[in-house]
């Protein structure tokens, strides 16, 4: 009510009422316990402070130095009349009036000591009403959202912001229960932290308009009915000319879409993973196989066919869900399981009929019990069964799945236990729509799943996908009986065993799939290293801060037997050399540097597809580089990217005509498919790039064309061959930071960009390249950083960018009748001074804009303008805001002359009115 008045408090529990016109103290106000915040009544005669003891007293401004009434909101109130209990400080208070009702006391904190273990909370004092609304972090600040601007009228409150530490979270107070408004802008992005993520650059354009409608209809309840109360700010102008989609998969088992084609995310799609499976184990369950996951849905691996609109998740578990996306809503009676038993030894008592020492198996049983699988094809003996058996590491749901519109499961694969051996965690996977292929490796060998039958066409060891041909000369041996370290690969950052006690059995390799995000690497960690013998030393197989060997002479080879999968492609080329026809195959890139090659002989489409089954024939090595395969991709003789073919999305739920499907079904680029007289001349190449260096492959001749060693003191972490406006390069991270990219197919260096040290291995396994010179990685558990190497990117970013606060004219102020400032209190007081006095005697109107001119004129300026680009900029700005500023003054003068007129009319009339009139007459 009046701008003189200061409240001043101090944390000593002093209250200072000060006068700013009489430089003094009016009143002084003392209270016993420590003060952390004061707030008015609109009227200003009372005021309300908040204590450290969890108190609140509300002063007069002319009391008699006591508050005239103190509340502990949470403090129990004893009954022989002493004082209540202690709570918690109260650390921010506001108190905000209505018109018609009770004011609203709103703070943060005050809790009672005894209530352990509660989150943060804020509390909304309305009249005899307390609610208490517990927020995910602690507060930071908040801020109540009035309908007046002004602090000296009615606040009439609708709705607090508080700022959490890692969230914006609004309340709506109009309504009962006080909901929540659910927040337009992706702050929940870490909701579960986020464990792998895929960029996708010109997607189809219909993909972004499908996931928005059926993540619109996701039931999102407790939310507020009224639109989000902030805004303010602009959109930018300039945006991309094509669809961006982010996939994140998360810890517990979620997978969010996001559109990313503007500056900002927005969330378009939730998927739920963990529907598929039973959360609740038996103890039964949980002792027999000796599984402690903290995070057992966690997603691992993703692979998406944009056209098709088919999704396969790879969880931690060593299993695999593939989905269908449709718009109609389904009840699955029975989810359609698959088992595969993969596990590879080399035992040298086994007979020779026994062939590769590969125990696979794979048992369809839809809906039935894990437990009733087959027999294994190798005899096993009765202590290996008694150790483990044939168990899942999470058991399928066997009541009937209500699935919403969006991703329907289809089928999922799981890797069971063998033996008492735990499976291998998924280190590759791919998936090909044209074909009904799915294929997932680990450090055992791959397994090709077609999911249109539902049956595992091939399961092998790496080993024997060499045949006779096998360039290592790995030494047969038992792992089950010498107790060596085959358990596979272990972190030993969060390996709590000791060196000597390390790997004495293989069920030491429990399954403890927690995925750690270290927050540093330090020099000597090991990050990912095969668990030493007994009595080793594991900081011995360092080799700079990444132990992992990365060449194809690793010294380990003579130990370890085993040869990871890294990576897949499916592709239609030339299989063997010298081939005049094209056929499917299947690309697998291993983690000692061979790429092999796996031809595929498909049935005829149609009801033949259903029934025929799939005939898979290794050819071969097709070459070796140094350090694991990263990256494989095909080109056509003009040197352009050849993509795979692909399913066109249809309507799973739906009973169409076969042949109509059919027809559709099947898309291939035009250069995939040549014509019969060019299949002899034909040629492609495959670019094959691993974590040392870039192969160019002629195809059908096998022979090597270029070879461009990218990297020999370090190692890459993410390869991508990525389409730019008119040519194709391959984008590399490597571990010493650097961005680089190569030309296709002659691989000639491009760029070479020092971007980011490695410092923590969140970014290594994040870090993804797309098309168009886009790039992401997640530089901190809650924040997606987003990167470009396209210079048209670059330009356009400026316009891109919008603006984040919007002008608004205050209203008027409200209007004070006569009698209230008359006789009413808090009257604002008018200094004589202030009016008419010298001190102020020509002082312009603090509502009018001030001229400062700056130093240097004309000159200044252009001494800090920074090019061509800056000015036009500025210029650009300058215009935009006279053109605004015109218009602006325009509507002004038009009003303004439209009330001279109006005033005109009126005093003319009561000019003419009272003319002849004499003052008696008035």
């Amino acid at each position: 009510m009046d701008e003189g008045k200061l409240i001043i408090g101090f944390e000593s529990g002093i209250v200072v009422l000060w006068d700013l016109k009489s430089k003094k103290a009016d009143y002084r106000y003392t209270y016993d316990e420590a003060i952390h915040s004061v707030a008015w009544h609109h009227e200003g005669k009372q005021f309300i402070c908040s204590h450290s003891d969890g108190t609140l007293t509300i002063w007069n401004i002319r009391g008699q130095g006591k508050p005239i009434q103190t509340i502990t909101p949470h403090g129990k109130q004893p009954k022989d009349g002493k004082k209540p209990e202690p709570c918690k400080p109260i650390l921010k208070v506001e108190y905000k009036t209505t018109r018609n009702g009770d004011p609203f006391i709103i703070f943060s904190g005050g809790l009672s000591y005894d209530t352990v273990g509660r989150r943060p909370c804020l509390t909304v004092m309305h009249g005899k009403s307390i609610a208490v609304l517990e927020m995910d972090y602690p507060i930071v600040d908040f801020l109540t959202l009035c309908e007046t601007p002004y602090s000296n009228d009615f606040q009439e409150p609708y709705a607090v912001v508080v700022l959490l530490e890692k969230d914006l979270v609004v309340i709506d107070l109009a309504q009962n229960g006080y909901p929540i408004f659910e927040n337009p802008y992706p702050l929940t992005i870490h909701e579960s932290p986020v464990t792998c993520c895929e960029y996708f650059a010109d997607c189809p354009v219909d993909l972004i308009p499908a996931f928005y409608s059926v993540g619109s209809r996701q039931k999102r309840q407790g939310y507020s009915k009224k639109e989000w109360p902030i805004s303010g700010g602009n959109w930018g102008q300039g945006t991309q000319s094509y669809s961006e989609i982010i996939i994140t998969g998360h810890a517990d088992g979620t997978v969010k879409f996001w559109d990313a084609s503007a500056i900002m995310l927005q969330v378009l799609y939730k998927l739920k993973t963990a529907k598929v499976f039973d959360r609740n184990r038996s103890k039964e369950d949980k002792g027999s196989t000796e599984v402690s996951d903290e995070d057992p849905f966690a997603i691992q691996i993703m692979a998406w066919c944009p056209e098709s609109r088919m999704l396969c998740v790879a969880g931690v578990s060593a299993n695999v869900i593939i989905y269908r996306f449709s718009k109609l809503e389904v009840t699955t009676e029975v989810v359609q399981l698959l088992e595969v038993r993969m596990q590879y030894e080399l035992n040298e008592t086994e007979s020779p009929d026994g062939g590769g020492g590969e125990q696979t198996s794979a048992h369809p049983t839809p809906g039935a019990s894990p437990q009733t699988s087959g027999p294994p094809s190798h005899p096993s003996t009765s202590s290996n069964n008694s150790d483990g058996g044939n168990i899942p590491c999470l058991k399928v749901r066997s009541s009937p799945l209500k699935q919403s519109p969006g991703y329907q499961v289809d089928l999922v694969v799981q890797s069971v236990w063998v033996s008492g051996e735990p499976p291998q965690q998924i280190t590759s996977l791919a998936m090909n729509s044209s074909y009904g292929l799915l294929v997932f490796g680990n450090s055992n060998g791959l397994a090709v799943v077609d999911y249109i039958q539902k049956t595992v066409v091939l399961n092998l060891g790496t080993v024997e996908l060499y045949g006779s041909n096998d360039p290592y000369q790995r030494q047969p041996r038992s792992p089950r009986k010498t107790r060596q370290p085959s358990g596979g690969l272990c972190d030993i950052n969060e390996c709590s065993a000791t060196s000597e006690d390390r790997c004495k059995s293989p069920t030491s390799a429990k399954m403890s799939r927690k995925l750690s995000l270290p927050t540093e690497l330090k020099p000597d960690l090991v990050l990912l290293s095969v668990c030493p013998p007994r009595g080793a030393n594991p900081l011995d197989h360092r080799d700079n801060s990444f132990s992992r060997s990365r060449s194809s002479s690793v010294t380990s080879i003579d130990k370890e037997a085993r040869e990871a999968v890294s990576s897949f492609h499916f592709c239609e080329t030339f299989a063997r050399k010298g081939d005049c026809a094209l056929t499917p195959c299947l690309y697998v890139g291993t983690s000692l540097g061979t790429v092999l090659v796996l031809a595929l002989t498909l049935p005829p489409a149609g009801e033949q597809r259903q029934l025929q089954p799939i005939i898979i024939s290794p050819t071969g090595m097709l070459v070796r580089l140094k350090g694991s395969i990263m990256r494989m991709a095909f080109l056509d003789s003009a040197g352009s990217l050849l993509p795979s073919a692909f399913e066109t999305w249809y309507e799973p739920n739906v009973t169409a005509d076969g042949e109509e499907r059919e027809k559709i079904r099947r898309r291939r680029p035009v250069s995939v498919s040549p014509s019969s007289s060019q299949e002899l001349n034909e040629s492609q190449f495959a670019v094959v790039c691993s974590e040392k260096q870039a192969k160019v492959i002629s195809l059908p001749s096998q022979t090597c064309i270029y070879k461009h060693s990218i990297t020999e003191a370090s190692f890459i972490l993410r390869a991508d061959v990525v389409q730019m406006n008119q040519s194709v390069c391959v984008a590399c991270f490597c571990a010493n930071g650097h961005i680089m990219t190569l030309s296709v197919p002659g691989l000639r260096p491009l760029m070479d960009v020092n971007y980011l040290p490695l410092t923590d291995m969140r970014i290594a396994r994040t870090f993804c390249f797309t098309n168009l010179g886009q790039a992401m990685y997640l530089c901190s558990p809650t924040e997606i950083q987003r990167i470009t190497y396209s210079q048209e990117t670059c330009e356009n970013l400026q316009e891109m960018l919008g603006e984040l606060f919007t002008p608004v004219e205050t209203p008027e102020a409200p209007n004070r009748g006569f009698f209230k400032g008359l006789f009413g209190g808090g009257a604002q007081s008018l200094d004589r001074e202030e009016l008419f006095g010298e001190l102020a005697a020509g002082k312009a109107s603090r509502s009018l804009a001030q001229h400062i001119p700056g130093p240097g004129g004309i000159e200044g300026m252009k001494g800090a303008a920074s090019g061509v680009v800056g000015d036009l900029a500025r210029a650009r700005i300058a215009l935009d805001e006279r053109g605004q500023k015109l218009g602006e003054l325009e509507e002004r003068t038009a009003a303004m002359m439209a009330s001279a007129d109006s005033f005109s009319k009126h005093a003319h009339d009561m000019m003419l009115k009272c003319k002849d009139k004499k003052w008696y007459q008035f």
